[in-house]
């Protein structure tokens, strides 16, 4: 009996055998045109019955119809839509043909039957894989990073009718490339598919600061306002522009705060005027004339505050507003104010104006001293008076313009004296200051004056004495006044005269009219005799 089961068992199987052979061999004779079998799609061209180079063309085309086809990338809660072109997608597997052609001729007897009898039961789909180009996907995620990416956004203050209110941070998104374009090639690593959606690989960044840390912030470290009530509009609208820049800055520990960034660009585009502003040794107008007092006033409640100053000029010439060696210039990007937060715990600078003061508060917790008082001196080592320049312009002869007020030039030094408990501890010098004599500038005007009168002038201009000048000018114009009165006389003097002749000639004319009558009568008598 059991041998009866074997011979049975062999025989079952010989007979598969022969039936997979025979399968085999007709399936073969089909194929021997080396075509595709039929049944078989590469993405959703179907290859049946192609050669391999037809395929590979079949499918280059559908690739290009992809190209228009959008792909959204999402980085964090940032999404953008992008064409398969503008991605940089490719075909990303070209050998994907050859295997279309083998499927069912490869491989040994059983699995090459199994292919075919799958066949006969439903299609053979291989993907379309698109690939990432490095180069082109790089360039284009890199031009879109803004769109994707985002800033972390600080933990910050904001002070409302003298109280604090924390506002929440939010964390940053940067796309990290690199790894983005491995999760691309993952995801179409099975084919194409429509309407596809990738997250994009990112890094985060934390905001800085707390509700915690802010919460510390509630003392007045520093203070000052300085006026400005003497300024022109376009002055006025500059500090209040710069000042509305500033105000509600934290400054973490550590952090520098470089007043330039935050009040730049200075255009009209940004809400600055124009204004007076020191070049060269003299005052010109230019957009943000005005932001030094804003910076000034700024670094007078800064050095109060006792944070760390990094960077801080002064004028090329004197100010007004502040006592020599308490002012910090801005100027372009070679002059700027520049601070550090020095302490433990974040500050915060309250800017503003009243009328026509400004005023900057900064802010943060108070770890000195109670009886401990911070004066800054002022002294001034040498002084250079300024000299006296004239030029010429065509105005009339006689105008003398001051066109630029002189600044006496200065050496400066600022002194840091500290006191506890109303007795001196230190004095220190905490900055030296140099400013430039500027020279009171007048225009003469020499319109109409003669060549003598020019060069006299002149020769006063060069003597550099302003009363000298004046003596010149009043004398020459007294001479061309005197000159155009004589003038004016000698005309109506000529104009009388042509009048009289004229008249005279008028007088005679009835006389001569008399005399050709008489003339005529006698004429006449004697025709008639």
């Amino acid at each position: 009996m059991r041998r009866w089961k074997y011979i049975c068992a062999v025989a079952a199987a010989a007979a598969a055998v022969t039936a997979l052979t025979a399968g085999v061999s007709a399936q073969s004779e089909k194929d021997s045109a080396g075509t595709i079998a039929q049944r078989i799609h590469i993405g959703e061209v179907d290859v049946s019955g192609m050669t391999e180079e037809e395929a590979s063309k079949a499918v280059e085309e559908y690739v290009k119809e992809l190209q228009d086809e959008e792909v959204t990338l999402k980085a964090g809660k940032n999404t953008i839509t992008a064409t398969v072109e503008e991605l940089g997608l490719v075909w990303g597997d070209e050998t994907v043909a050859e295997d279309a052609l083998n499927y069912g001729k490869t491989g040994n007897l059983i699995s090459r039957y199994k292919a075919n009898k799958d066949l006969e039961h439903e299609d053979k789909v291989f993907p379309v894989i698109l690939k990432a180009d490095k180069e082109k996907t790089t360039k284009y995620l890199e031009e879109h990073k803004d769109d994707l990416g985002q800033d972390a956004k600080d933990f910050g203050l904001e002070r409302k009718n003298g109280a604090f209110t924390v506002i929440d941070g939010e964390a940053g998104v940067e796309v990290n490339i690199e790894k983005s374009l491995e999760t691309v090639d993952q995801y179409f690593a099975e084919g194409w598919k429509s309407d596809a959606q990738i997250e994009l690989e990112v890094s985060t960044a934390e905001p800085k600061g707390s509700k915690e840390e802010l919460s510390k912030v509630k003392d007045v470290l520093g203070t000052y306002h300085t006026n400005f009530s003497s300024s022109a509009s376009g002055r006025v609208k500059n500090i209040q522009t710069a000042a509305g820049k500033i105000n509600g800055s934290v400054i973490y520990p550590g952090e520098e705060f470089s007043v330039y960034d935050v009040i730049s660009p200075m255009d009209a585009e940004h809400g600055y005027a124009l204004a007076g502003s020191y070049e060269n040794g003299t005052t010109v107008q230019s957009y943000g004339g005005g932001v030094c007092q804003v910076s000034t006033t700024l670094y007078n409640a800064v050095i109060r505050a006792e944070l760390e100053i990094t960077e801080r000029f002064a004028h090329s010439m004197i100010v007004s507003y502040v006592d020599p060696s308490s002012d910090a210039a801005i100027a372009g990007t070679y002059k700027n104010l520049k601070f550090k937060n020095n302490t433990k715990t974040p500050v915060y600078i309250e800017g503003y104006t009243s009328g026509r003061e400004l005023y900057f508060t900064i802010y943060g917790q108070e770890t000195r001293d109670s009886d401990r008082e911070v004066i800054f001196e002022s002294e001034t080592l040498s002084t250079t008076q300024p000299k006296t320049e004239f030029k010429t312009s065509g105005a009339a002869l006689g105008s003398i313009t001051k066109v630029q007020s002189s600044h006496t030039g200065r050496k400066a030094q600022l002194w840091k004296v500290v006191k506890v408990g109303g007795v001196e501890k230190s004095r220190e010098v905490f900055n030296k200051s140099t400013y430039n004599a500027s020279p009171a500038i007048y225009e003469v005007g020499l319109g109409g004056a003669s060549e003598e009168a020019s060069a006299a002038i002149k020769k006063a201009i060069a003597s550099g004495d302003l009363g000298t000048v004046k003596a010149a000018v009043s004398k020459w114009k007294a001479q061309q006044e005197a000159d155009k009165k004589q003038e004016e006389q000698k005309k109506e003097e000529e104009q009388k005269k042509e009048e009289q002749e004229k008249q005279d000639s008028e007088n005679q004319k009835p006389e001569n009219s008399g005399s050709d009558q008489n003339k005529q009568d006698t004429d006449d008598k004697k025709s008639e005799e």
